[in-house]
């Protein structure tokens, strides 16, 4: 496993990404060929069931929180790797693209100037496919995503956003244990990783970091040693937030 991973991924076994991925593209082709003209052409207001959505440090352990409230929850867990994926290959992002412009028209032009105003930015086409992938994962079923700034994308009254922040010797003490490497090497990594997540969000959303107010919640892992009570924690706050929602 050390050998294998990849920091902001899954440590222990899941399902491949392709598979997903897979799964993701026959729910769209299987949708679109449900709808209709009569239907495509009143298609209902942007509606998409309840989801959560962790935004992290790389290594402080959101994904393994994440994937324990998918348990509780009955949800898929949408991670980096499988939104990197649709959103990067053409061929996969273009499927997503034509299912989510039928269900939720100009929401990719709202959200952009939602982001950016009027000026413009730098990677048009990417950003359109992130968007895209994301909404059209949602819109298929209820979802956890953890990372890529999904906070940003889906509707803040749709989601539960929650931040997880801990300590850089936490991050480094964690991602040393998962990839049987010296604690100064797992620091050089993620201070790699560090300095692309801050250039993704810079070129992606014109941010650069993220503000605690873009949160429901923000949580220091410090000071959970099981990621368990971390887990009841959100899951708890999200059946509050939505309980009455559809």
């Amino acid at each position: 496993m050390a050998g294998n991973y990849v920091p902001g991924t899954y440590a222990k076994r899941k399902p491949g990404s392709e598979k997903l991925v897979g799964h993701y593209v026959r729910q769209w082709e299987k949708r679109q060929l449900a709808l209709n003209a009569s239907e495509q052409a009143a298609a209902a207001p942007l509606e998409l069931p309840p989801c959560i959505a962790f935004s992290r440090k790389i290594g402080g352990g959101a994904l393994e929180i994440a994937d324990i409230v998918a348990e509780k929850l009955g949800y898929r867990v949408a991670d980096r790797e499988l939104i990197e994926q649709i959103a990067s290959q053409s061929n996969i992002s273009e499927k997503a693209i034509a299912y989510f412009d039928e269900r939720f028209p100009g929401y990719v032009n709202r959200t952009l100037k939602y982001l950016f105003g009027e000026k413009a930015f730098i990677d048009s086409d990417y950003s359109r496919h992130l968007i895209s992938a994301v909404i059209a994962i949602a819109g298929l079923e209820p979802t956890i995503f953890v990372g890529r700034g999904t906070h940003l994308i889906l509707p803040r009254e749709r989601v539960l956003a929650v931040r997880c922040i801990c300590s850089d010797a936490r991050r480094a003490g964690r991602i040393a244990d998962i990839m049987k490497i010296g604690k100064a090497e797992a620091e050089k990594k993620l201070s790699g990783i560090d300095k692309e997540q801050a250039a993704f969000f810079k070129k992606v959303f014109g941010k650069k970091a993220a503000s605690p107010y873009e949160f429901d919640m923000v949580m220091n892992l410090d000071h959970f040693s099981r990621p368990g009570d971390a887990a009841d924690i959100v899951a708890l706050a999200f059946d509050k937030k939505f309980k009455d929602a559809g």
